[in-house]
């Protein structure tokens, strides 16, 4: 059976879809799928053993520049390879009205969900077969879910299995120790972020334990905070830049991370290594880190998931720690985990 999938982003969106691709790999034997993503993360599908063709697709690209990515000639090519098999099923995992367009423009019959479950209501409108999936449940569980009904098979009980193939994670120009921990401190929301003076406490804890913490960085601001971490704690370590797929091998072999909600701890999570998922405003039981191995903590606060951007109680009260449900996460009850490990 040769399938195609639909889901271009985010990181941690992609992350979540692999265990249903082990779910109908189990269940199909002779599966192949072809899968459609942004480039920036076209790596991740091609370590899972079902995926046997990743079909890149720059829009993020060609929203920028859409006149002159037309005489290029990068938009006919990705439609020339989009139509150029027919699929015994197309499976939009994505529920926008982007992806749903895409499934729409291959050959074959197109399965997502339903006007009440996907992200965008009309994405539902494009495809041949809808499902109903529960908003309200963990990412996972909604694509194993949507794979199982679009491919007619039992919806395995057992837990997510993402399959990652270790063996096609590249090697490390950088020696790293042989113990070490990850502190992932950057993301997109800065209601997402751990407090800094939260992290530096935290890092205390591991320099007082001669314990390494290796820190990443995707951006100008977050290299700033991990350069000031690094200026305060002799246990730290700033890698330069990394690929995704170098990112994976420093997750892989770490002792145990620490990190926010940001699509390297799914990574973490689903390479298996032993992760601490700190969730503020959104939900763990929606977006957490799944797996063996990993672990939430929820902010205890009146107001959370709150799923916004700004902490409206932080201006309210003028707390020092902002957002303010992070009060509730302290660095104790990190440490108390991460010593466990």
């Amino acid at each position: 059976m040769h399938v195609l999938l639909v889901k271009m982003s985010s990181m941690g969106d992609i992350i979540h879809t692999l265990p249903a691709v082990t779910d109908a790999m189990n269940a199909i034997p002779d599966l192949k799928i072809d899968w459609v993503v942004e480039p920036a993360f076209s790596d991740i599908p091609a370590w899972h053993p079902a995926v046997k063709q990743v079909i890149p697709m720059a829009l993020r690209k060609w929203r920028k520049n859409i006149i002159g990515s037309f005489p290029s000639g990068e938009i006919k090519q990705f439609l020339q390879t989009l139509k150029e098999k027919k699929y015994d099923a197309i499976i939009d995992a994505q529920g926008l009205l982007k992806s749903a367009i895409v499934s729409k423009i291959a050959r074959g019959e197109s399965h997502g969900y339903d006007k009440h479950s996907a992200k965008e209501r009309i994405s539902s409108y494009f495809y041949t077969h809808t499902y109903a999936a529960k908003k309200t449940e963990h990412a996972i569980k909604r694509a194993r879910f949507l794979f199982s009904k679009a491919l007619h098979y039992d919806l395995p009980k057992t837990r997510p299995n993402f399959q990652i193939d270790a063996s096609k994670l590249p090697a490390l120009n950088v020696e790293l120790e042989k113990r070490y921990f990850v502190f992932l401190h950057g993301t997109t929301w800065d209601t997402k972020h751990y407090p800094d003076s939260y992290w530096q406490q935290l890092l205390a804890k591991t320099s007082a334990h001669k314990i390494r913490v290796y820190l990443l960085w995707g951006n100008d601001q977050e290299k700033k905070r991990a350069d000031i971490f690094a200026e305060n704690f002799s246990c730290v370590t700033v890698l330069p830049k990394l690929s995704i797929t170098q990112i994976a091998t420093v997750l892989k072999n770490a002792t145990a991370v620490v990190a926010v909600d940001t699509g390297l701890g799914h990574l973490s999570a689903a390479l298996t290594t032993p992760t601490i998922g700190l969730y503020g405003p959104t939900g763990a039981d929606r977006v957490g880190v799944m797996g063996d191995n990993q672990f939430h903590l929820q902010a205890q606060f009146p107001c959370v998931p709150c799923y916004k951007r700004t902490c409206q109680y932080a201006k309210k009260h003028k707390t020092t720690i902002v957002p303010a449900c992070y009060m509730t996460i302290n660095p104790d009850s990190v440490w108390e985990l991460l010593a466990k490990m």
